[in-house]
């Protein structure tokens, strides 16, 4: 069984394509293309199942077109529609030099000046130029390559050299 915490939101399924079972899939990180992998995870009804993809092609930098093993037709692909897409943290660990951005929700940031931990990574803010960890919280942190010291994926930590006041804000 597929636990949520070895897995990371990628993206969503959208609708049905064509008659022979390709549905659409916006996602928010290209992990699966730039990883080898055979398969990718839906959540079907709060249930966590790999569905291995005979082949994908891009439609646009965010979509494209991913035929899946057994969804063979208009019916099974409409099944699949909503349904939200995972990939596995150990793939993106082993295959991806830098880790993806949606990979980093549930790490903890800690300050490297003092060795506190600050918050746990809710979500991240990407919908500007300025790349920002939302924290549990709600505080903004932002995701700049200056800031971060090291990012240790088996301790699930980020270590960052903080500016003093940005917590005070």
């Amino acid at each position: 069984m597929i636990k949520a915490e070895e897995v990371y939101k990628i993206g969503r399924l959208g609708k049905a394509h064509g008659v022979k079972g390709e549905v659409s899939f916006q996602f928010d990180d290209d992990i699966f293309d730039r990883v080898d992998a055979d398969y990718l995870v839906l959540d079907i009804d709060g249930i966590l199942v790999p569905f291995f993809m005979e082949e994908y092609r891009f439609r646009s930098d965010t979509v494209c077109l991913v035929k899946f093993k057994g969804v063979d037709t208009q019916q099974k692909a409409q099944e699949l529609t909503g349904c939200d897409v995972f990939f596995p943290r150990a793939l993106a660990e082993e295959g991806d030099e830098m880790p993806s951005l949606a990979s980093l929700v549930g790490f903890d940031i800690v300050n490297v000046s003092d060795g506190r931990t600050i918050g746990n990574i809710a979500a991240i803010d990407d919908s500007t130029v300025n790349i920002l960890f939302e924290l549990e919280d709600g505080t903004l942190i932002p995701a700049s390559d200056e800031l971060i010291t090291n990012i240790d994926a088996e301790q699930r930590t980020i270590r960052m050299n903080i500016p003093e006041g940005l917590l005070d804000i």
